[in-house]
């Protein structure tokens, strides 16, 4: 007996399973490769090989599913990865932004209910989403 797939669009189990369980005001963070992660954070690698998935893939699945109020960004992105904020801004345009520094947000991830990591290897590809509710 074959039993249904799931429909919804992220299908890894861990990351469907972390977004099931997010709560209001919870924060899932995304990055790049080279990301130190917290040992305290429950981290999710996806990095297959240099750029594989790419971070704003892996951030678009993500926004199929979780409801998001707020995104935080390292201020550093603004002039050492503009394309890459241009794409962020693009995909979440009505979202609020809070700009911290890069190391305030690498000592964040530690609040973090999960770190996804990705094969991105552009600098500063990191990002924390702060979950809405959707009524």
């Amino acid at each position: 007996m074959f039993k249904d797939m799931k429909k919804t669009k992220v299908i890894n189990s861990n990351l469907s399973r972390v977004i099931a369980q997010m709560g209001h005001f919870d924060k899932l963070a995304i990055g790049d490769a080279g990301t130190p992660v917290p040992d305290e954070t429950e981290k999710i690698d996806l990095a297959v090989t240099q750029d594989i998935p790419k971070f704003m893939d892996v951030l678009n699945n993500v926004l199929e599913e979780l409801e998001i109020q707020k995104i935080y960004l390292a201020e550093e992105i603004k002039t050492k990865n503009p394309e890459m904020l241009k794409q962020i801004q693009k995909q979440l345009p009505d979202t609020t932004i809070k700009y911290i520094s890069h190391e305030e947000l690498k000592r964040e991830l530690k609040d973090c209910k999960v770190f996804v990591r990705t094969g991105e290897m552009s600098p500063f590809a990191n990002i924390m989403l702060e979950s809405n509710v959707v009524f």
